[in-house]
């Protein structure tokens, strides 16, 4: 059996990879948009799965909060002349994402009220760190500069929100954890009971958060 080649064949320059960039810069550049691109394409994939209740209210509600807090860091790298909005971007690429691009725009989970106010950003903002200190922990994640950052800014967010009760015991855990790790080095890390019972006293204190919130 006789096949025809194209006059690509006598091109080899054709058949060379193209690279989207040229140098480290360029790199970092595509791999932030990419990062961008990805988190609003999640966001939009949890917005549709809890609208045909395909993820329970406490899932999505962490999950969403935790999204818009990495897009916030994610939009921070590319937001420039070129990208000035979210919304630019998103037409860029040509990004279909009308939910995600909702989430955004009101900074809030929509299990979340709108409180016209800071509370519902608060609550958003523990919910992430929440999770993000749990997920680290899951990762295996026990050194001292990996966990004092979520625990700290937990435990400021949470002593900033009116809804929590004055000796909440689930605050008072985590301020331990916080004075055992301001205690150690950087590179220090927690043991394997330790990191266990950390986990979980922040899923403890997680669970009750969330009761607290729904019965207030």
């Amino acid at each position: 059996m006789a096949f025809t080649l194209g006059p690509e064949a006598n091109r080899p320059e054709l058949m060379e990879e193209i690279k989207l960039y040229r140098n480290p810069r360029e790199r970092e550049k595509f791999d932030n948009l990419a990062e961008l691109f990805a988190v609003i394409n999640t966001l939009q994939c949890l917005e549709k799965a809890y609208i045909k209740d395909s993820v329970q209210a406490k899932e999505y509600t962490g999950n969403c909060s935790k999204l818009l807090v990495q897009f916030k860091a994610a939009f921070k790298q590319v937001q420039g002349d070129e990208y000035p909005t979210v919304e630019t971007f998103m037409s860029k690429y040509r990004l279909d994402a009308p939910a995600a691009l909702e989430r955004i725009r009101e900074d809030r989970p929509i299990t979340i009220k709108d409180d016209k106010g800071n509370t519902s950003k608060l609550i958003a903002e523990i919910v992430a760190l929440f999770i993000t200190a749990m997920d680290k922990l899951k990762l295996e994640m026990r050194s001292m500069d990996d966990l004092h950052g979520e625990l700290k800014d937990l435990s400021d967010n949470l002593s900033r929100l009116s809804l929590i009760p004055a000796h909440w015991t689930g605050k008072d855990k985590i301020n331990s954890w916080l004075q055992t790790l301001s205690s150690m080095q950087a590179s220090e890390e927690l043991d394997e009971n330790q990191a266990r019972q950390l986990s979980f006293d922040l899923e403890s204190a997680y669970n009750e958060f969330n009761k607290i919130l729904h019965s207030s």
